[in-house]
């Protein structure tokens, strides 16, 4: 993470200069937006903290995986691939942001509970960030419209929307909002807990992250449902202490974002590039195995394959030819032989297998 200082070690100076960037524009945009902080709200204040920070290890370690040699390479390539056909490409973006990133098929076709857990820890997230943010920022206020107390206007900072009566179905999801986020976050948390408690396939893959993650999902969700609790039922008691806590989970998971389980929010548009890059591999030139004479890769795949191989230090070089490419590399072999390869290299270093 450290490319700018000797040695590779410390921090990375562009990613932290364009950590710093987003924080003045984060800065700026709630000073902006909140009408020179008329309506910034201080009891969010520490909630803004949160998201200070987050912006800065969000855009810092995104700079820093993105000038990674692998995604480095498939950034360019996917790029590459989209600006060699512009027209169709742009026509054939919504379809692939409806599939990889809103729709997520990908997992459906691995698990359909799975696809159901992520769908709904996906809406409910979306649905809670699109409250929160602009609530925290100052972006979003409400203004009782004229002298009735049961109607109200929404203000995306000094632009007035759409009124709604308190009392009514919109008024409702309105205060709600936040709830409705949280029963959707908790019925995907529930359902990836039993998969992860239940199903030997997913007991085999578990990474202490996993729960981790989990565990806070739950808890900001439990929390938040805690204040309606105390609103609605308790007559507001112990509603000072409640707030605290849920604000403590917030904040931290807001901290955590960066460095865990859920930056991959931030790495998964890529996909869409890499879905450009594997189509244009698909129409281009074929490789051919070097051991069994069959196409097995796109000519342009293979080659920066072992590009990047040897930027990382592996050394794949085949008939005592280190790196290069053509005859001499390893990743001129198909899977299939690569298999077959390794099985009879093992059965020659034990004198066979039988």
């Amino acid at each position: 993470m450290g490319a700018d200082l000797p040695g590779g070690t410390g921090l990375d100076r562009r990613a932290v200069a364009w950590g710093l960037v987003g924080v003045v524009i984060t800065m700026a945009v709630t000073f902006v937006g909140s009408d020179r902080l008329v309506w910034f709200d201080a009891a969010l204040i520490g909630y803004l903290y949160g998201v200070i920070f987050m912006v800065f290890g969000v855009i810092y370690r995104y700079r820093v995986w993105v000038r990674r040699p692998p995604t480095a390479m498939l950034n360019r390539r996917g790029w590459e691939a989209f600006r060699r056909r512009l027209g169709r490409n742009v026509a054939a973006a919504p379809r692939l942001v409806a599939s990889k990133l809103v729709g997520q098929t990908f997992i459906r076709h691995r698990s359909r509970s799975r696809w159901a857990a992520h769908q709904l820890v996906f809406w409910g997230c979306i649905l809670a960030a699109a409250v929160t943010f602009p609530l925290t920022l100052g972006l979003l206020h409400f203004e009782s419209v004229g002298q009735r107390g049961d109607r109200y206007q929404v203000f995306l900072s000094r632009v007035g929307t759409i009124e709604f009566d308190a009392e009514s179905v919109i008024g409702w999801f309105m205060y709600h909002a936040l709830d409705v986020a949280a029963v959707l976050v908790l019925a995907g948390v529930f359902i990836f807990l039993h998969r992860r408690l239940r199903e030997p396939g997913a007991l085999a893959t578990e990474r202490s992250g996993d729960f981790l993650a989990l565990v806070g999902l739950f808890a900001v969700s439990v929390t938040g449902l805690f204040l309606t609790v105390s609103s609605l039922w308790l007559d507001g008691r112990f509603y000072a202490a409640l707030s605290t806590i849920h604000a403590l989970t917030v904040i931290l998971g807001l901290m955590y974002l960066p460095f865990g389980k859920f930056f991959h929010i931030f790495q998964r548009p890529a996909n869409v590039g890499v879905a450009y890059y594997k189509q244009a591999n698909e129409e281009g030139a074929q490789a051919v195995c070097r051991r069994c004479g069959r196409e097995f890769a796109g000519v342009q795949h293979v080659a920066d394959l072992q590009v990047v191989l040897a930027q990382l230090g592996f050394d794949y070089g085949a008939d005592g030819q280190a790196g290069g490419s053509g005859s001499g590399s390893f990743q001129d072999t198909c899977p299939r032989c690569r298999r077959a390869q390794v099985a009879l290299a093992q059965s020659a270093r034990v004198s066979g297998f039988g």
